[in-house]
């Protein structure tokens, strides 16, 4: 889950390094560090905690040079402090290691360094391989041999990469389940373990695949694998304007990306309509008749893009009339029951690079299953991997709180329960299109219930200093429910719960007394009278409650201590626009609080390491 940048051929290469950082902050942020060859050696700068200690260090002291790589650290093995900070060098300091993934088999490896006298300065899993890369160099093999010989001796998940004083303007990297992309520029070259990090200098990218060895100069990138044979990787355009990995004036990227989320869900639609509006999956038609035999699905994910499973969930079940499971996929990849082809798999990732989602998806395919990927991230791992990919246009979603990649993974499920129900005859041609007006109006609703955000705002303030809250719905907002409690989880600190909204009786309503919010997904449906009884419950002792209900209606605000308002639209696509306040109820929540918002502690974007 680390940030990783790497640069050659460019002057000023630190203050490169540490902009590419500040881009892939969201992956990790208990340390940071960069590496830059410099005067026939190697200047390593190190510091414990945010980028902000690093960078005022290299503002006074800069490091000079044309190639160097950087690294924010999220913390597996060792604490966060400076002496486990990458990169991490070996003991004469002419080779420096950074890092993303889990080392296996690390403590046989450093017992076998030790004995042969080798002393270690880190606690971290990774600064054997600083030691074995300069065992391999000093035996005289060249930069991307000891490269490849070290990484055929670990066992885990990993992306690496080398920097070596005595190999000037070169950088060799390794990846192996976890992700690293290369940037492809004239005169210079870049890497990253993600795309928003390189946008800044190119949009030529070439995504590595696992078991591959890239070696970057200025001029040139080649990359073999493990045995040293040259293989060719293509390249893809990225159409993501750098623009949005920038705040724009908000003071949280989590606040612009609430906000971007109409626009967003407007081009994940427009993606799969052509002008006459006919809805269209081609990506899907390659599959032919494995898809036809489908007879059963299951949805993988992890966190929220596993409650965006559970709303398709209700989707399919209700357009298709054919079974869904929704599973973790840290779960899914260890059952002693896996599927078949007649079982269609769809993992839902933002990144593309989750680990457990991945594991999912491979086992999937070793099983005969087909599997469709719902991603945001071109050419991504699980983009490649899977049989068939709905891609979503959410954009980079920098802040580490989902929003608009949940509210776009909504769409595409939708879209695809739609693409189904027509191709297996439950909906006609004319009943899909009275379905897409609707969703063609989603992102004026979004936008609607954006223009309550001052309200959200001053509820947020009077509830801020509560410990626990309980989140409720029913039915397709269930779901939605559950991502409310997260978010607020996430980013505020305060113990949040969601629950169907029929369950309350089952358990959660003893924990209910004037101290305790009740948030309650009120808006109109077919169990709406069932939820309007369970606010009553609440209030009966003395309970508050905050309810998410449609403009103008009565009955839920007389029930209501506060009424976060939304425009009406269907009840499937109620999830859409329910999400948008509870979002900013989290954010506002939050940002009386003093939260860091963007960067929550303990948390990272994505999540490659078991």
């Amino acid at each position: 889950m680390c940030g990783i940048i790497g640069v050659t051929g460019k002057p000023e290469v630190s203050r490169l390094l540490v902009e590419g950082l500040r881009t892939l902050e969201y992956r990790g942020y208990d340390s940071a560090g960069v590496a830059v060859q410099s005067n026939g050696g190697l200047v390593v700068v190190r510091r414990e905690g945010k980028l902000a200690a690093l960078e005022g260090v290299l503002s006074e002291r800069p490091a000079f040079g044309t190639t160097g790589m950087g690294h924010t650290r999220w913390a597996t093995h060792g604490a966060p402090s400076e002496r486990n900070a990458h990169p991490l060098v070996d003991a004469q300091e002419r080779v420096a290691v950074i890092h993303n993934g889990i080392i296996e088999n690390h403590e046989e490896l450093r017992a076998e360094l030790k004995a042969a006298g080798t002393s270690f300065r880190s606690d971290t899993d990774t600064e054997i391989i600083a030691h074995l890369v300069s065992r391999e160099v000093h035996s005289g093999a060249d930069l991307p041999e000891a490269v490849r010989r070290t990484a055929r001796r670990l066992t885990g998940s990993y992306a690496f990469v080398v920097l070596s004083a005595d190999h000037p303007g070169v950088l060799v990297a390794v990846r192996h389940q976890s992700p690293l992309v290369v940037g492809l520029g004239e005169g210079a070259q870049f890497l990253a373990s993600d795309i928003p990090a390189l946008l800044a200098h190119t949009r030529t990218m070439m995504p590595l695949d696992d078991g591959d060895v890239v070696t970057l100069t200025p001029d040139a990138v080649v990359v073999t694998d493990l045995a040293g044979r040259v293989v060719q990787r293509s390249t893809r355009h990225i159409d993501w304007d750098p623009i949005r990995v920038q705040k724009g004036g908000y003071r949280h990227f989590m606040l612009k990306e609430i906000e971007e989320q109409g626009s967003a869900v407007a081009a994940t639609l427009s993606s799969y309509l052509g002008h006459d509006d006919r809805l269209a999956i081609p990506a899907l038609d390659a599959l032919g008749p494995r898809l036809a035999a489908v007879k059963r699905i299951t949805f993988v994910a992890c966190g929220t893009s596993w409650h965006a499973g559970l709303a398709g969930k209700f989707y399919i079940e209700n357009l298709v009339g054919m079974p869904v499971d929704v599973d973790y996929a840290s779960e899914f990849r260890y059952r002693a029951t896996q599927p078949g082809p007649g079982h269609l798999i769809v993992p839902i990732t933002q990144s593309g690079e989750t680990l457990d989602t991945l594991g999912a998806l491979r086992e999937s395919k070793a099983q005969g299953a087909p599997v469709v990927a719902v991603c945001n991230v071109p050419e991504s791992s699980a983009m490649r991997e899977a049989d068939a990919t709905i891609l979503t246009q959410a954009g980079p979603e920098i802040g580490v709180a989902s929003t608009k990649a949940f509210t776009t993974q909504l769409v595409a499920l939708y879209v695809l329960a739609l693409d189904l129900a027509q191709r297996r005859g439950a909906l006609s041609g004319p009943q899909v299109l009275e379905r897409i007006a609707p969703l063609r109006r989603l992102r004026y609703a979004i936008e609607g219930a954006l223009r309550h955000g001052e309200h959200v705002q001053e509820v947020a303030h009077r509830f801020s200093g509560a410990r626990d809250f309980l989140f409720l719905g029913r039915g397709v907002n269930y779901p939605i429910a559950l991502e409310g409690a997260l978010k607020l989880k996430e980013i505020s600190y305060i113990h949040a719960e969601g629950y169907p909204a029929g369950e309350m009786k089952h358990g959660p309503i003893a924990l209910i007394d004037r101290d305790l919010p009740v948030v309650v997904i009120a808006t109109p449906g077919r169990v709406y009278e069932k939820v309007l009884s369970n606010m009553q419950e609440v209030r009966a002792r003395d309970g508050r409650v905050i309810a998410v209900a449609v403009e103008g209606d009565e009955r839920v605000a007389a029930l209501a201590d506060e009424v976060l308002w939304v425009p009406r639209v269907d009840e499937d696509l109620s999830p859409l626009v329910n999400v948008v306040p509870l979002q900013l109820l989290a954010y506002w929540i939050a940002e009386r609080r003093g939260c860091d918002i963007d960067q929550p502690r303990n948390l990272a974007k994505s999540v490659t390491v078991e």
